[in-house]
Parts: structure tokens; sequence; C-alpha cells
């Protein structure tokens, strides 16, 4: 076992300035041992009754979780109950990575070295700073990648379906394409004037223009019954695709009576083919559009809500906007939670003065728990409102959850303090969006019973 002496502990960052005989006294009041690698340090639950000083060796901390790695303890390093510590116990567990020596310093002589060793006691207090700073950045950081993961998710699953349309709507259209050749010989058979052909076209087009209809079942099957006679009367035959186009896009009997009055009778049947594959062709493309404009409404979401290219100083905005971008952001967890959600926004609200990203942040916080605290609901409801009072502008999102027991609710804005299971949440949610608001000059409160949770943030606005 390595001599631990006063020249040793002096030599360490944590003790520099102690003077040597506080830590000969330090050292006298310790017990030393060896642990072998895979040994614990201290485990998750369970009380460090002391300080302790790795000697030699090195140490690997985890996580709540039990997986990730969250820090690592090398010779000289101090952790346990410091000097003021509340803690109570780790929220992780140490393990050894190599055979490690400690030196452990119990808990029953910290009131004697508060009282009669000054500078020692001031650099443990040090020791337990560095150390709340340390971890509360690294748990902020954590937090930052679970809402980063989050959102990533999120952003995969709106992009898929859009991504998958353009896919599957080119596919269809470069088979539609192949097919043309052969309506293309019907088609330079056809006798018709120029005046016919022009009538026909906007005959076409104008009903492309119009809205498509949204028809019962009822309803489709007698459209269907009325074209199929129709096209049976004109002699028509092998006209299933044909009646299934027109009747999708609302196309009547008394429509294709328009057609026909300008198209000879021999050439109907090639001129409908036309139309109907002008139609299909106007649809993939159509679908193909929406598909492209959904990504560009996605991308331009996802710039407006990381607020890109821009400062990190205050600007005034409609509020309206980063509330909708975190919807966006978060609109397949509304959908995979079966939740609806319900707007009532005060269109009247001035712009108010806030950092967008900062203040994104408190509305996905918000919005991201309340769709988890309706997570297991057979139909959840989120409802977020926005009203002026007074010189604030208040903003209020509730959901009809389980709602939050009322001897916690005085708990819910403190650092690390966590209802979620274990990788679901590090506690600093609440605390980050209240710090948030704050800066802002506003206020955040909670109102819950079961079946109605709600949080209200009120904002100065710009005068």
């Amino acid at each position: 076992m390595q001599e631990i002496n006063t020249d040793w502990l002096s030599q360490q960052a944590a003790f520099s300035g102690v003077p040597p005989a506080q830590l000969e006294w330090f050292i006298n009041k310790s017990s030393h041992y060896i642990l072998n690698t895979g040994e614990e340090l201290f485990s998750a639950g369970k009380p460090i009754e002391g300080i302790q000083v790795i000697t030699s060796g090195k140490v690997t901390i985890f996580a709540k979780d039990g997986t990730s790695t969250s820090a690592t303890l090398e010779a000289g390093d101090v952790t346990g109950t410091l000097p003021f510590s509340r803690m109570a116990a780790p929220t992780g567990s140490a393990v050894t990575s190599v055979t490690t020596q400690v030196m452990f310093f119990p808990s029953a002589y910290i009131r004697e070295m508060v009282k009669d060793h000054f500078e020692l006691t001031e650099a443990l207090v040090h020791q337990m700073l560095s150390r709340v700073r340390n971890f509360t950045s690294l748990q902020q950081q954590n937090e930052k990648m679970i809402a980063l993961g989050k959102l990533s998710a999120g952003l995969a699953h709106e992009l898929n379906n859009p991504a998958a349309a353009i896919v599957r709507d080119a596919l269809s259209l470069k088979s539609h394409l192949s097919i043309l050749p052969e309506s293309f010989k019907a088609v330079m058979n056809i006798r018709m004037s120029p005046e016919e052909v022009d009538i026909v076209n906007n005959i076409l087009f104008t009903s492309l223009d119009k809205e498509r209809p949204v028809l019962s079942l009822m309803e489709k099957m007698q459209l269907e019954e009325e074209l199929d006679e129709w096209m049976a009367s004109h002699g028509i035959a092998g006209n299933t695709e044909l009646i299934e186009t027109f009747t999708e896009f609302g196309f009547s009997a008394t429509d294709l009576d328009n057609f026909a009055k300008y198209i000879p009778e021999t050439s109907l049947s090639a001129v409908l083919k036309w139309i109907s594959d002008n139609i299909i062709t106007d649809k993939i493309v159509g679908g193909i559009g929406n598909a492209a404009q959904r990504i560009e409404s996605l991308i331009n979401s996802v710039k407006s809500y990381t607020h890109m290219d821009r400062g990190r100083d205050k600007e005034a905005i409609d509020i309206h906007s980063g509330i909708r971008n975190s919807v966006v952001m978060l609109g397949y967890k509304l959908r995979n939670n079966n939740v609806s959600l319900q707007e009532n926004y005060d269109k009247q609200l001035p712009y108010i003065k806030v950092m967008v990203g900062e203040m994104n942040q408190v509305w996905t916080n918000l919005i991201d728990n309340a769709l988890d605290a309706m997570e297991n609901l057979p139909k959840g409801i989120l409802n977020i409102a926005t009203v002026r009072d007074g010189d604030y502008a208040k903003i209020t999102i509730t959901d009809n959850g389980p709602g939050i027991p009322s001897e916690i609710i005085p708990m819910i804005f403190d650092p690390f303090f966590t209802t979620k299971a274990i990788g679901k949440g590090t506690g600093l949610g609440l605390e980050v969006v209240r710090r948030i608001v704050q800066q802002h000059s506003g206020t955040i409160t909670v109102d819950s019973r079961p079946g109605c949770t709600s949080f209200t943030v009120c904002l100065p606005i710009l005068s």
C-alpha cells in the first residue's frame, strides 16, 4: 500500500495551500484501504459516511441509469460527503477500473474540522462547489441531448411520410408514363378541329382546378354506377379504370356529356382515356408537390425553432410562431399518443421581446411534459391558449392527464427533481424552464388536479 503523507497530499490540487499541520490531522483521522478491479467505491442510493480521496488507481462513475459514464476519478480526486453538502446518498455508482487505493475520512470528524481547521474546510468546500458546478453542467448537457434526441426522432417521423410519398409518386409517374405510348396511337387517330380541342381542354382544366369532392361510400357507389351506365350507353368497353379516375375527381355523367358534345363518337373512348391520363398525371404531380411543400415547411419550422443564423439577443416576435413550431417538432408524439390539439390564440396579442431559441425550449419542455402525462390515456386533449392580461401575455398549456400529486408540486421546479422513470428525464427540464422565464422578467405557475394540469407562463408585453 502506498504511503500517504503531507508532502504527497499538499501536491494534489484539491489540497493546495492547506497548512501541513491540518493535512497531518486529516491523514491521522483517515483510514486507508484497497479496492480490487470491479469493486464499488459507492453505489446509488447507499449513504456515504465520509470523505473519500483516491490516492492511486482509477474509478469510473456511472449515471443513475447504470450504463452511461458520467465522470472518472483518479489519484488526488476527492468525493464522498463533503462539508456542508446536503447530499444524502449518491444518485449513481462508482466502480474501480484498476486496483485502487482510497483514503477514507469519517463524517464524524467533519464538525471538528469545520471548527478547528479553516483552510482544510475551505479547500474541501471548494471541491464541493466544483462538483456541483460540473454535475449541473453535465446534467444540463444530458437534458439537451435528450431533448435533441426527441426532436430528431420527431423530425425523422415527420420527414419520412412526405419523403416516402415523393418516392412512391415518382415511381407511379414513371410507370404511368410508360403506358402513354399506347394511348398516343389512339390520340393520333382522333379527328377534331382546333376549336373543339380548345373547348375540351378548357372543360378539362377548369374541372381540375375545382376542389376534389369528399364522397361518402354511398355517394361513391352511386356515382360509379352512374358513370358505368353512361359509358355502356356510349359503347365504351374496359372502362373500370376510367370510372375509378372520374369518380375520384367528382366527374358526373353530366360532365361527360359536356365533353361528348365536342368529340366525334368514334373518338370518344380515346379522348376520355386521354383525359383520364391527364387527370392521373396531374394527381401524381400534385402529390409530389404537396410532399415537397411539406418538407419545405418542416425545414422552415426547424430553422425558426432553432433560430439558425441569428444571434442570442432579444427580439420582438409573435409569440405564437414559436409555440406552433414547437408543436410541429412534437407532431409525431401527438399522433402516437392519440392526443387532440386545441389552440385558442389571442390574435390581437402584441409582439413580445424574447430570446427566441431559449423561449422555444420553454414551449417544447412544457408541451413534451404534457404529452408524456397523457401517454396512457385513450384520448388525450392538449389545450394551448394565449390571452392578454394587463401588461402581460399569459400562455397556458393544459393537459387532461392524471395530474401532479399535491405533495410534490412545491418541488417540481427544483434542480434534479423528476418523477419520470430512469432514462426519461434528468429533472432539469422544469428548472431550466423557470430560469429562462425569469430571465425574461416573467413568471411560471402550475395548477393541477386529476384530469386537468395547467402550466401558465406570463411574459411582459413589449411597450
